[in-house]
């Protein structure tokens, strides 16, 4: 969208944005927490995890008083398990393979999960503090392309295990 205003988005009117923003909203709503997370968790920003903690307690600590019982916040509840599962872990697929761009949480240092990709399936991801590791089950599908930050690309053959720094 900045862009097509004719402004160009770099990293410091991305963090003067999110910022501005930050001092002024409300906060009224359920939704508004989870927002904030991903915004946060983009930018990389140590409070991320403040933000999707408060959405995950919108319905266990019924912030709202009684709405719970209604389940008027499913739709909280399911975009902050998108957020960990890929805010947080910086997943997405596309014409290029995985990117892995994770965040680094402290409430968060390690993680481990199982997903498909492509014709992948059972693709185990574990992150360490400062490394990934990315394992492959055997297959008769390729290598399975991987994009880390700084846009290092490459690939995970079917039946190997791999570690990288990040």
């Amino acid at each position: 969208m900045f862009g097509r205003l004719g402004y160009a988005l770099d990293d410091e009117v991305w963090r003067a944005t999110v910022s501005y923003y930050l001092r002024r909203t409300s906060h009224g709503s359920t939704l508004s927490s989870l927002v904030h997370g991903w915004v946060l968790a983009r930018q990389k920003g140590a409070d991320a995890w403040r933000y999707c903690e408060e959405a995950l307690l919108a319905d266990v600590a019924d912030i709202q008083g009684g709405t719970t019982g209604e389940s008027v916040h499913l739709g909280a509840m399911a975009g902050t398990i998108d957020l960990v599962e890929r805010g947080i872990t910086g997943l997405e697929t596309g014409p290029e393979g995985l990117r892995v761009t994770p965040v680094s949480l402290a409430e968060i240092p390690r993680f481990t999960f199982t997903l498909c990709c492509g014709r992948h399936r059972g693709v185990r991801l574990r992150m360490l503090p400062g490394r990934l590791a990315i394992t492959v089950p055997d297959s008769p599908e390729g290598p399975l392309a991987v994009v880390l930050p700084g846009d290092r690309k490459l690939s995970v053959a079917p039946g190997q295990e791999r570690w990288f720094r990040l």
